[in-house]
């Protein structure tokens, strides 16, 4: 992706590198020294309601179930390369790609009705099930 001003997400709708915030901070995990030393990781962060995304993509991304969204900021933590650059490079394609989620509205689900054949075996299937019970039945004799 290489450092860019703009990150664009489709051939008419990008973002300019103001409208998120990319922070290092100190990476996890194993490394050793260079680990503890660096700071590698990347925090993006990605105001939702500042940014100039259409309102629609707004809504969609506000209402995605996505634990790296909170309060209507975007916050992504990159750690998966050892180069501070190449993290860089991670956050903003996993933005984008966050982002192009919420680009495609849902459809619309069409009511529609179980079939014939669908009705008659959930039918027959209830006739079976009421043929088993009654033979667990306690069985009885003329003599009760």
């Amino acid at each position: 992706m290489g450092n860019s001003t703009v990150l664009k997400i489709t051939d008419h709708i990008s973002i300019a590198d103001s409208e998120y915030e990319l922070r290092s901070v100190r990476a996890q995990g194993p490394g050793g020294q260079h680990v503890n030393k660096t700071s590698t990781a990347i925090h993006l962060r990605f105001d939702i309601e500042a940014s100039s995304l259409p309102d629609d993509w707004k809504e969609r991304l506000l209402a995605l179930k996505d634990r790296r969204i909170s309060k209507g900021i975007v916050v992504i933590k990159a750690q998966r390369y050892r180069s501070r650059e190449r993290n860089c490079d991670d956050a903003r394609e996993r933005l984008r790609v966050l982002l192009l989620r919420s680009a495609q509205a849902p459809k619309d689900r069409k009511a529609t009705k179980p079939s014939k054949a669908v009705r008659q075996k959930r039918l027959d299937a209830k006739a079976r099930q009421g043929i088993q019970k009654q033979l667990r039945a306690r069985v009885r004799t003329d003599e009760e």
